[in-house]
């Protein structure tokens, strides 16, 4: 019977693209957290080639491979993280019923889910732990809801771990999630102005002088609301200017279902590579309160104070200790 097993019940969110790579989820693994590589916007060899490095540098340890449900290429993406034997998987951005097949050969699913009827779901259909995320959450959304509003319902009525994500903004927050019943906490936009995130540095910059009313709520092409930062690019999208692509010049049909409205990928890819006109920067509504690029293994210490519990996750929980 495989087991997840984390010193500090800490997820770090799996961002994409190429923020949460092999440099930032082995960091986050060796401090005692789980690392979760964002494989969403990866090709299937440098999927395979990240997983690798992260499986070189943390040993034994846990992580786990985010994988964007939306995709039309999920089930290549799921193949090769089957092939390389990676702990667990976590599909958000939808829902997914066949990634739950590897548990067959003992990979781990965590589902993202923003709802009581789709935590009951993932909860029959054999999720090893669920990562129930807010309103409040960079990136897509399943919700506009607060994490206080919908998480007390999803942890009494659900016999399998939670793990709370979304706006969870400091560690006596984390905390007082913990007391009342979360096995972990989920935070991503912390991580995403760590020394060790993808983003280059002007982008780094950029984030950490951001005001909150520059972090929006907008409508991706996947057909989800999706949290973002203001830009110029953000600008022509919602005066309905459709802005032109600069990197994917043609359309390789990432999605399974796309408005047009812009292309996504083109879009992650410059925000990536620090084109500050043309990129698109998913974040958390508490990016503003974020003042300072931290060290991964500070962030964790940081939580490690207040979260004094090891957080197991075996084949099955039907009870919450």
């Amino acid at each position: 019977m495989s087991v997840i097993e984390i010193a500090v019940p800490l997820f770090q969110g799996g961002m994409a693209v190429r923020v949460s790579m092999a440099p930032l989820v082995s960091a986050v693994s060796r401090a005692g957290g789980l690392g979760i590589l964002g494989g969403s916007g990866l090709d299937r060899e440098e999927l395979r080639k990240e997983i690798r490095k992260v499986k070189s540098e943390v040993g034994k340890l846990p992580f786990a491979v985010n994988i964007m449900a939306a995709l039309s290429r999920f089930s290549e993406l799921v193949r090769v993280c089957v092939e390389e034997k990676v702990p667990a998987i976590v599909v958000g951005a939808g829902f997914s019923r066949e990634v739950f097949e590897v548990k067959k050969i003992g990979i781990k699913v965590f589902p993202i889910v923003s709802s009581l009827k789709a935590a009951l779901l993932s909860e029959k259909l054999g999720a090893d732990a669920i990562i129930l995320e807010s309103g409040r959450a960079g990136g897509h959304l399943g919700t506009l809801k607060p994490l206080q509003e919908i998480a007390a319902e999803v942890i009494s009525k659900t016999r399998v771990p939670v793990v709370v994500a979304g706006g969870v903004e400091t560690p006596d927050e984390a905390r007082s999630y913990i007391e009342r019943g979360a096995h972990g906490v989920q935070i991503g936009t912390r991580f995403s102005l760590s020394e060790e995130s993808g983003w280059p540095a002007n982008i780094k910059e950029f984030l950490i002088n951001v005001k909150k009313s520059d972090v929006v709520v907008i409508e991706s092409p996947a057909g989800l609301p999706a949290r973002a930062v203001m830009n110029p690019f953000l600008e022509k999208v919602l005066n309905g200017v459709k802005p032109e692509p600069r990197i994917v010049m043609k359309c390789i049909q990432c999605l399974r279902k796309c408005s047009k409205r812009f292309c996504l990928l083109d879009s992650l890819i410059c925000a990536q590579k620090g084109d500050l006109e043309n990129g698109l920067f998913f974040s958390g509504d508490q990016l503003s309160g974020i003042k300072a690029i931290s060290r991964t293994k500070d962030i964790i210490d940081e939580y490690s104070k207040v979260l004094k519990r090891d957080l197991i996750i075996s084949e099955t929980v039907t009870s919450r200790g």
